[in-house]
């Protein structure tokens, strides 16, 4: 049950919205345990987003995730992110920030796991 949320203050055409989507679907398997089918995605482009003072390309994601993982996992995965987003939206790799939390609780369905 993990949530990525990508904000980034670059626009994200349709066709490279939908690449990184799927890119973000093989990415979470570095986190053992997740998977695509069930891994929430959110893409807010155009985000009024500032870092280091200037609004040149940046994102800012932060992951969540229904229980825990270690720290090479996240680690994993924090490469992996950088470098969908590096790769498709052209956004440098040191104006990228991933934050992560985690949680016993995690509703879906009326219910909670």
């Amino acid at each position: 049950m993990p949530f990525i949320d990508v904000k980034t203050n670059v626009p994200v055409p349709a066709d490279k919205e939908k690449s990184i989507k799927s890119a973000l679907g093989q990415a979470i398997t570095a986190v053992p345990g997740k998977s695509e089918g069930w891994l929430m995605v959110g893409i807010e482009p155009e985000y009024r987003l500032y870092f280091k003072g200037e609004n040149e390309p940046a994102a800012m994601v932060q992951v969540s995730i229904y229980g825990s993982a270690s720290s090479s996992a996240l680690t994993t995965l924090t490469s992996h992110i950088t470098g969908i987003l590096t790769d498709t939206l052209g956004i440098a790799s040191d104006r990228i920030y991933v934050a992560y939390s985690s949680t016993p609780d995690w509703g879906w369905n009326g219910s909670n796991f």
